[in-house]
This record gives structure tokens, sequence and C-alpha cells, in this order.
């Protein structure tokens, strides 16, 4: 049994449409499934927790980065669990590091039962992440979005990050990981198991969703004449060609900030006083080719 958790207003509004092509192809193929719509932020984690308190479960997320967020929260037991993305979001970051093409051409690999590991990143509070976790000038720039009113959400990122280069100065963190302390003030510090975020800004190309390994990214906050430079390389892949940019290889990594402050965690903002995460590996099934 498919359990499909969907956001009807997803897809630039055709999301509706998309859970109807999905469940059309589904009986088609005599798959047996049901659809669960979200109605409010935050129903899509009701939903994945009552279908796994007691059991497993196949659950298939249509909808963006945050829907998939959302699901894998709410997720009780996930080594007794399989995903499915359908991407039908804004960026659908992870879904470009799982190799998975948006809309229903993602269907096929589920109808066909291919399954691989994939890793994610768990955090000593209980909280998960499957793609990027990190603060820094990328979770201002997501609070401006969220406080912006009457724009698209691409216009929104736009303006916001206008904003941010005129008035970010930088986040004071210490981050550890490989026997390393490093104590920085931050244009961005972040925890990487897929390799872009904020609907495609590749932060760490060399990220694998399935090696079993983080990627620790530390960008020092540069001078601001500086500033527009850096955020140019970051924009196209290569923001760890700076002399001021850090990766690091590990398997678990810490950021604390000075004083806690709102972190993303693959594009959702929630407060925290430090960052300690573990991957945890071959443990999640993921659908994919």
């Amino acid at each position: 049994m498919l359990n499909v958790i969907g956001n009807p207003k997803s897809f630039r509004g055709k999301g509706k449409k998309l859970l109807k092509e999905v469940a059309d192809a589904l009986s088609a193929h005599a798959i047996e499934y049901r659809v669960f719509e979200t109605a409010y932020k935050g129903q899509a984690t009701e939903f994945a927790y009552e279908l796994t308190k007691d059991a497993g479960a196949d659950i298939v997320i249509v909808g963006g980065d945050g829907t998939l967020n959302e699901v894998f929260a709410g997720i009780v037991h996930p080594e007794r669990c399989t995903l499915g993305l359908i991407p039908a979001g804004t960026g659908n970051d992870f879904a470009a590091s799982a190799g998975i093409p948006n809309g229903i051409a993602a269907l096929d690999a589920i109808i066909a039962g291919k399954t691989q590991f994939v890793d994610y990143i768990e955090f000593s509070d209980g909280r998960r992440s499957m793609n990027i976790t990190g603060l820094g000038m990328d979770v201002d720039i997501l609070t401006r979005c969220e406080n912006m009113k009457h724009f698209h959400k691409k216009s929104k990122y736009f303006f916001s990050l206008i904003a941010s280069l005129f008035k970010y100065r930088g986040t004071k963190v210490t981050v550890r990981a490989e026997g390393e302390t490093i104590s920085r003030n931050i244009l961005i510090a972040a925890i990487c198991n897929g390799k872009q975020l904020g609907g495609g800004i590749p932060l760490c190309p060399p990220a694998k969703i399935d090696d079993d390994k983080l990627e620790l990214i530390v960008v020092d906050c540069p001078k601001r004449i500086r500033l527009l430079g850096a955020l140019i390389k970051l924009m196209k892949g290569k923001i760890l060609d700076l002399p001021f940019a850090r990766r690091i290889t590990c398997e678990t990594a810490s950021i604390i900030p000075e004083v806690p402050c709102f972190a993303q965690y693959d594009g959702e903002l929630f407060e925290t006083n430090a960052l300690n995460a573990r991957v945890v590996s071959g443990v999640l099934r993921l659908y994919r080719g």
C-alpha cells in the first residue's frame, strides 16, 4: 500500500492536478494507494506520524523540499519506511541531488519498485534533515522572505537577497568536525547531505546523498566590498574556491552559534542553540532509478 501525502497548492498551484495524475497512474498499474492532502503547515508531519507510529509504511510525497522535510519529521521508524518523492516545489533541491526528475516522471521508479538506501542527517535535539541544514546569510534571506508579503516566492527571495547584501553582518559560530575546532564570523555554515539549496544554489557540488558522509561547509564573512563577489561564486557553484571557505568531510559535525538563532533545515526555519549532527546511513530507502 502506497500512502501518498501531497500538497495540493504545490507545483505552482497545480498540485491538485498532479495528485490526480499520480492516482490515475497508480490505478492503471493496479497499485493500492491512499491519498492524504495537506490543508495547513505541519499536517504532513501529522500524517506521517500516524502512518508510522506502530509500523513501517511506504510513503510517496508530492510536493517540494518543505513537504519532504515535514513528512520526514513525522516518521517514527525510518528503518521500516520507504520514501518516494514526486518533486513539485519551487526549488526541489533534494530531488536534484537524488537524480529524481520533476513532476509525474518521478513516478516511474516508484511503479518499478526501484529503491536505494539514502543518507540523512540526525541532530541531537531529534530533528532531521534530508538535504542541507545551516545558518548564516541564507537564514537571514529566508527570514526576510517569511516576513515579506504580496510577492511571488522567487521574487521574495530576490528582494530578500538584495536586502541581506546591505544589512547582513555575519553570524559568530564555533564549528567542530574531525578533531578541528574553528571559531569564525561566518557568511554561511552548513552541514550538507545534498548539493544545493535555495532553489538551485550549488553550495556543495561534491556532496553525495549515499556515501555515508556529511560535508561541513564554513565560509567566513568577507568585508563588504568582497561580499557580492563571494555570492556570485556561490551562485556559480564555486564558493569552495575562495580562500576563506572550508570544506570538511565528516560523519559528525557541530555548528554552535554564539547566541541562539534561527537555522534552516531544508529551508524550514527553527530556533536552535546548537546543531550537533551525525550522518545516518543504510537505514532509509528511497525510490529512485
